[in-house]
């Protein structure tokens, strides 16, 4: 069975929020006085959130991705991913963290079936680190990265690209990618919380990569059916690889294969989209499909494309922590 949306883009991957908590406050995700927190009850149950997945996975979606918040700090994660990743029909499990518990946990998840991890590092530089974060440690993250790839977890480093503040390390996590599979993401960064003077942060993807074509020679990379929007490239010689994200400069909405579902049970099929479907009422019925009706009629809606571009935002702002990332 496939999803297939009125645009005819097939929809096979879903990312699913299982938190709003966080143990950091980046800058490019909440206002600096934080947002208000959801109760234990407005927050899905595993068992819920397990439904959504299954029902998801029958429907055609084949990849999902965990995230929150930060989802390594609910309790239980590891018993839910083990049950998500023995769905027959799911093709890829995959995590998004902010690396803080993952030295911890690598070992665990690896274990429970997780074949990739997005570990969010916009800097290596402590002091900027400790800037754009408001806490946490830096040699947390890289300790993390290194205990996840020590143990056989596959790990994409996702970087927010922001003028004036770590522009200047592009070519630093360039060299990362020496390595043999290391793989950095490139991101413009996108005016969520819409805070005053956003534009003058935005650094064009196209602008990224004429500074690694300054001292790099390049060449493209196939990124696979079921890969995100991440234009992929590599460095000749180089053992991993970068991609760049440009959602702003150039929108990849054509080729959109997401939906988002969020851990109070609103499933949205565009992150910028201000229409989200409560899933609650369809969880309250035995049946599934209710739940797959209104997995369907979400679908049915997602936009051609978002509106939003290096000057302009029109949506209502929003934290990422509460709404998956």
């Amino acid at each position: 069975m496939s999803l297939i949306d009125t645009f005819g883009r097939k929809i096979n991957y879903l990312r699913l929020s299982i938190t709003d908590r966080c143990n950091l406050r980046c800058s490019y995700c909440m206002p600096s006085d934080g947002v208000a927190k959801q109760t234990h009850s407005d927050i899905l149950r595993f068992e819920e959130l397990y439904r959504i997945a299954k029902v998801a996975t029958e429907l055609g979606i084949e990849k999902i991705r965990i995230t929150g918040g930060e989802p390594l700090v609910r309790k239980g994660v590891i018993d839910f991913l083990t049950r998500l990743s023995e769905l027959p029909k799911l093709k890829e499990l995959v995590l998004t963290t902010n690396g803080i518990l993952l030295s911890e946990m690598a070992e665990n998840l690896h274990a429970a079936g997780v074949k990739r991890l997005n570990v969010s590092l916009d800097t290596f530089d402590g002091e900027i680190f400790t800037r754009i974060t408001r806490r946490g440690k830096l040699s947390e993250v890289l300790n993390g990265i290194q205990a996840a790839r020590d143990i056989g977890l596959a790990v994409k480093i996702n970087t927010v690209v922001m003028r004036g503040v770590n522009d200047g390390e592009i070519l630093d996590f360039i060299a990362k990618t020496m390595e043999p599979s290391v793989s950095v993401r490139f991101i413009e960064y996108m005016p969520v919380i819409k805070e005053a003077g956003w534009q003058s942060l935005v650094m064009t993807g196209q602008e990224i990569l004429e500074q690694i074509c300054q001292t790099h020679q390049i060449e493209t990379v196939d990124s696979g059916r079921r890969c995100g929007p991440a234009k992929m490239y590599r460095v000749k010689g180089a053992g991993g690889t970068f991609g760049l994200i440009t959602p702003l400069s150039g929108h990849f909405c054509a080729q959109c294969n997401r939906i988002r579902i969020s851990a109070d049970g609103h499933a949205s099929s565009c992150l910028f989209s201000d229409d989200r479907i409560n899933l609650r009422p369809a969880l309250s019925h035995e049946a599934d499909s209710f739940l797959m009706d209104e997995l369907r009629q979400m679908i049915g809606t997602k936009p051609a494309q978002h509106h939003l571009s290096t000057t302009h935002a029109p949506h209502v702002p929003f934290s990422m922590s509460n709404i998956g990332g």
